[in-house]
C-alpha cells in the first residue's frame, strides 16, 4: 500500500456531532482526502445527481459482526454455483454498483475515478462472484480496508445472490486475515437478513480507532 500524501481539508469531528447523519459538504476526492474520512468515520455520497460531496456518518452505524454473517441454504447453493476472484475487475465492480435504477447510481465517473486510483494505491478493493462457464463477472462487492476495517461501499448483483457470494468471501477473507469490523454504512432490512446491526455511533468510533490500527492486512495477497 501506498500512503497518499495528506488531505489539505480539515474534515468535520464526529466526536461531538450531532444526529444529523451529513457531517460536512464539500472538499474533495482525492486519496488522502478518502482515506482521512474512513480513518474518522466518514464516507463520502453526493447531495442528489451532480451535487455537492456530503460527508456521512449515520447515527446508528451499520456493521456486519464477522462472527455473525447469517449464511442461508439457498446462499450455500449459490456458492456452489459462482466461483469467486479478488481485485481482477475493480472497476467493472464499481460499475455494475452504479447501473441506472440502482440504490448506487449515485456513483458517478469521479467517484470511479477517485476509488480505482485509491484501488491503484492498495486501499479499495473488490470481490467479484462470477460465471466460469459464461466468463462473466454477476456480482460483487468493493470498498476501502485500513488495517483490520473494511468499509463496504456498494454491492451488486447479475444473477441470484451473486452478490450476497462476493460478500461471504469478503467476511471469509476478512476473518482469515485478521479483519475486526466490517462497516455497510446503513443496517438495511436487506443487510439485515444476512446479520447486520446497527451501533450508536460512539460505540463504532470505538471499534472503528481500534481497527484502523491493527497491523494487519487482509489484501495484502490478492
Amino acid at each position: 500500500m501506498i500512503e497518499p500524501p495528506p488531505t489539505r481539508w480539515a474534515l468535520p469531528s464526529l466526536e461531538a456531532a450531532g444526529p444529523d447523519e451529513i457531517a460536512g459538504v464539500g472538499a474533495d476526492l482525492e486519496p488522502g482526502t478518502l482515506l482521512a474520512a474512513y480513518r474518522s468515520g466518514l464516507f463520502p455520497m453526493r447531495l442528489g445527481t451532480g451535487g455537492p460531496i456530503g460527508w456521512w456518518s449515520p447515527d446508528p452505524r451499520g456493521i456486519i459482526p464477522l462472527d455473525g454473517l447469517h449464511v442461508s441454504r439457498s446462499l450455500r447453493r449459490a456458492q456452489r454455483r459462482w466461483s469467486v476472484t479478488v481485485d481482477t475487475e475493480f472497476e467493472s465492480v464499481m460499475r455494475g454498483c452504479a447501473a441506472p435504477g440502482r440504490a448506487g447510481s449515485w456513483i458517478d465517473e469521479s467517484f470511479v475515478a477517485a476509488y480505482t486510483r485509491l484501488h491503484e494505491l492498495g486501499w479499495a478493493h473488490s470481490v467479484e462472484a462470477r460465471d466460469d462457464g459464461a466468463g462473466e463477472l454477476v456480482g460483487g462487492v468493493y470498498g476501502v480496508a485500513i488495517g483490520g476495517l473494511f468499509a463496504a461501499e456498494s454491492m451488486f448483483h447479475r444473477a441470484t445472490d451473486a452478490g450476497k457470494v462476493a460478500l461471504v468471501a469478503l467476511v471469509d477473507r476478512l476473518r482469515e486475515g485478521g479483519g475486526s469490523l466490517l462497516d455497510v454504512q446503513w443496517a438495511t432490512p436487506h443487510l439485515a437478513t444476512l446479520g447486520a446491526m446497527a451501533l450508536p455511533r460512539a460505540r463504532y468510533l470505538i471499534l472503528l480507532r481500534d481497527a484502523t490500527t491493527r497491523p494487519v492486512a487482509p489484501f495484502a495477497v490478492g
